[in-house]
Order: structure tokens, then C-alpha cells, then sequence
């Protein structure tokens, strides 16, 4: 249960951000939208909660019986089960943006036209369901106990917290290893040129490993949103809407096996036909 209680006790720092930024910059919040956003997060943390109920039973018998090794907690231990954490998140993310099923509950994240602290409080309820929990298995199997695994995943999102602001300067040398607002503003434009880029949690190393990675273009800055669709400022059409959309489109698909490309296949398929 580590994740809600860490992410729990950090919320007055989160808020802080949040009046100090709407302080700088009224422009880029309306009461509905932050009412929305923080609706949100509050059904997602709900259903994370009962998803760890339910699973830790799970994690453990997996520590248990199929540990490579276990190991010692010790601060090298700790940074490398957090490096390697980061690098499965980076996955997921990029995982997210490239499968209707998991794009999805993730689209929900980025279906805002505004870039602010609230915005990362926008999570969808369903993450649990689509499997989001399934990229941190290799590092129970590894070794690490679950309860350390999921504390590391909650120190990750609470990091991201902060990347979600337009009111932060550039952290040139800062961001020559880690994620910083400048690289996470462009992971959320719907700009051609930054689709699917930037999928950095806390390293944005990974991206430059990977060939994802993108720096601003003056004479284009950041459009927010998603290509595909503009979604209301509604919690019934930012987190159902997806769905039913996809269910639409796999019922107008004539074999199994085009439903399953359809299902697992790239989010531009996830339009209304």
C-alpha cells in the first residue's frame, strides 16, 4: 500500500505547487478543469488502492517462490532497483502510446489543452485493469520485495508531479540526465513534431537511448491535447468515451484477428469511424 500512503503524505506539497503556480498563472486553470483533474485522481488512488488489496497476496507468493536472489536493502541496492524501475516505466509509457488497450486509460492523461501541475493529478481509474502493474513484475522476480518496488514506483510519479508546469526555467545541465518540465510539455503537444516523444518518468537518458527523445523548436511550441479527438471537460468523456470508441470499432471489424489488431495495435486506429 506503499504508492497511496507515500503519494497521501506528499499531497500538501503538491498542493503548494498548485497555489503557486495559479498564482503565476491564472490563465492556465479553470475551477472546472481542476475539478475534473482532481476527480480524477482521486478515483484512480481509490482503485489503485483496491488493486494492491487485491494483488499483494499475489506479489509476494511471486517474491517468494520465483526470487532470482534476494537482496540485501542497502543504499546501492535501493538506486539500482530505482534505475531499474525507471527504465520499466519508461517502457510502460512508451507501451502506453503505441496499444489502443493501454491507450485507453492513458489517454486520459493527456486528453487536457492545458499544461499545469493539475494536469498530472489527471489519471484514469483504469490503469490497474489494463495492466499497468505487470511492468514492475521482473523486479519482484529479480528480488526486491514488493513493498519496496511499489514505495520506488510512487517516488517515481511523485517526481513527475513536477514536470507538469510551462513555469519552470529551462534546467539546461539538469535535463541533460533527468526529465524536467521542458522535455514533459512536449511529450503532451499534439505537434506532429512531438508526438511520441519524451517518455522519461525521471531519466530522460532512456529516451536518448532509444531514439525518442526531442528538444523544443522555437517556431513551434507546444499545442496541447490529443491529435485525434477534442474531449470535453467531462469525467464521463474523458474516461469512458476512449472505451466506447474502441468498442465501436471492434465491432466493425469482421475476424478475430482484425479485432486483435485493432485492440493491440497504434492508437491513431482509435478514432470514430
Amino acid at each position: 500500500m506503499n504508492v497511496e500512503f507515500i503519494l497521501l503524505a506528499l499531497s500538501p506539497l503538491f498542493g503548494l505547487a498548485i497555489i503557486v503556480e495559479y498564482r503565476n498563472a491564472k490563465s492556465g486553470y479553470t475551477l472546472k478543469e481542476f475539478l475534473l483533474n482532481l476527480g480524477l485522481a482521486l478515483s484512480h488512488q481509490a482503485s489503485d488502492l483496491i488493486a494492491l488489496f487485491v494483488l499483494m497476496p499475489f506479489f509476494y507468493w511471486l517474491h517468494m517462490h520465483f526470487a532470482v536472489v534476494h537482496f540485501e536493502l542497502n543504499p546501492l541496492n535501493i538506486t539500482l532497483a530505482f534505475i531499474l524501475q525507471d527504465f520499466l516505466y519508461y517502457w510502460f509509457h512508451r507501451v502506453s502510446h503505441r496499444c489502443n488497450w493501454l491507450w485507453c486509460a492513458h489517454i486520459v492523461h493527456h486528453s487536457s489543452v492545458n499544461m499545469n501541475f493539475s494536469t498530472a493529478m489527471r489519471q484514469s481509474l483504469f490503469y490497474p485493469i489494463v495492466g499497468m502493474w505487470l511492468f514492475w513484475l521482473p523486479l519482484i522476480i529479480i528480488g526486491y520485495p514488493p513493498e519496496l518496488v511499489f514505495a520506488i514506483v510512487a517516488v517515481n510519479l511523485a517526481y513527475q508531479f513536477f514536470v507538469h508546469t510551462e513555469q519552470a526555467p529551462n534546467l539546461k545541465w539538469f535535463g541533460v540526465l533527468f526529465n524536467t518540465p521542458t522535455h514533459h510539455c512536449l511529450h503532451h503537444a499534439r505537434n506532429p513534431e512531438y508526438i511520441d516523444k519524451n517518455y522519461a518518468g525521471v531519466l530522460i537518458v532512456w529516451d536518448k537511448l532509444f531514439g525518442t527523445f526531442v528538444e523544443p523548436i522555437a517556431s513551434k511550441p507546444p499545442q496541447y491535447g490529443v491529435a485525434e479527438r477534442h474531449y470535453r471537460v467531462s469525467f464521463y468523456d474523458v474516461l469512458v468515451t476512449p472505451w466506447l470508441i474502441l468498442l465501436h470499432n471492434l465491432r466493425l471489424q469482421n475476424s478475430w484477428r482484425g479485432k486483435l489488431r485493432l485492440l493491440f495495435g497504434k492508437p491513431h486506429d482509435l478514432k470514430q469511424h
